[in-house]
């Protein structure tokens, strides 16, 4: 029989205990690793312009890209941030830890330090404290750009390492999402090792494995990463703010359908718990769907979905103008 987990919905503003923000920073191997896992990709990425014109892009590539693409991806927006770090929904057993699995392969960092971080985020959004704000460093030009860089993803070279006993309490209480938190190293191998598995398979040459290794592992993470740091710096840059919120939170609709929805960001901020951030018509939201289909399937339930009378209260309206 399938169980559901019941832990404590997190609120809107994170654990504020006597427990210090910043936990031991990151040791000298880690921040390698990370620092290496961060700019290769990048780097990949950059060179996989030149090479697609006329160097082994085939359709079982395209295929692997997407589908791990869509894999990781939504484990990142589904599960690591509607589910685990908001609690926009409760979910059975298997599906939390296909969730907290499927992130893992994004490689954001882990579970917990990917939760805590962005706890950290809204508790400080904009703010000192704020992990990625593009405000800190001034409104001059060289001032956000110096934000800009820093937002996208210069925070992620630095050394801190935001505090999960602090930010993600609930999490460390979980024994299973312990466990996967601790495998790690090992989701990482998978995310790049599976694609060219199933690439020389389906073709059945090892230079099918080797451009299924390159454009569905390494260009896939690297322009993942890319998509969702930009919810970071260019989401809390420029855009709409239709809702009330405490920051600089924007929607940025050109890249909702490849952030799955993340880029309506400035409802994200006006109501953090809730598990659709597209609540207008038209905008795209494939996280917010494949919960609704999740749901459907009696595989989550307590959704907090949107209401009428929530979105009338955070609304700008012409008179706060």
């Amino acid at each position: 029989m399938t169980t559901t987990v019941e832990t404590p919905a997190p609120t809107e503003e994170t654990p504020r205990g006597p427990k210090p923000m910043l936990g031991e920073p990151r040791s000298t191997t880690a921040h390698i690793t990370i620092c290496a896992f961060v700019i290769i990709p990048t780097l990949v990425l950059i060179a996989a312009v030149p090479l697609a014109w006329g160097w082994g892009l085939s359709w079982v590539d395209i295929g692997l890209a997407v589908f791990f693409y869509y894999l990781s991806g939504l484990g990142v927006t589904i599960g690591f941030h509607r589910h685990f770090t908001h609690g926009s929904f409760k979910a059975k057993r298997p599906v939390r830890i296909g969730l907290a699995v499927a992130g893992m392969m994004a490689v954001q960092g882990s579970i917990l330090h990917w939760v805590a971080d962005h706890r950290r985020h809204h508790a400080f959004s904009d703010k000192e404290g704020d992990p990625h704000s593009p405000w800190l460093h001034g409104t001059t030009p060289w001032g956000l750009t110096k934000g800009f860089w820093h937002a996208h993803m210069g925070w992620t070279l630095n050394r801190d390492k935001t505090n999960a006993e602090r930010f993600a309490p609930d999490l460390l209480a979980d024994n299973d999402i312990k466990l996967v938190d601790k495998y790690f190293s090992l989701f990482t191998v998978a995310t790049f090792v599976l694609p060219g598995v199933l690439g020389g398979l389906i073709t059945w040459s090892w230079w099918g494995a080797l451009t299924a290794f390159f454009w569905a592992g390494i260009v896939r993470v690297g322009f993942l990463h890319h998509v969702t740091w930009s919810t970071n710096s260019i989401c809390h840059l420029i855009g709409d703010r239709p809702f009330k919120s405490k920051d600089k939170a924007a929607n940025f609709w050109p890249l909702a359908i490849l952030s799955f929805g993340e880029s309506w960001h400035n409802l994200h901020h006006a109501d953090p718990t809730s598990a659709r951030h597209g609540v207008k018509r038209w905008q795209l939201d494939t996280s917010a769907r494949i919960i609704w289909i999740f749901e459907k399937f009696g595989w989550v339930h307590s959704v907090r979905w949107p209401s009428e009378q929530r979105l009338a209260r955070i609304t700008v309206t012409e008179a706060a103008h």
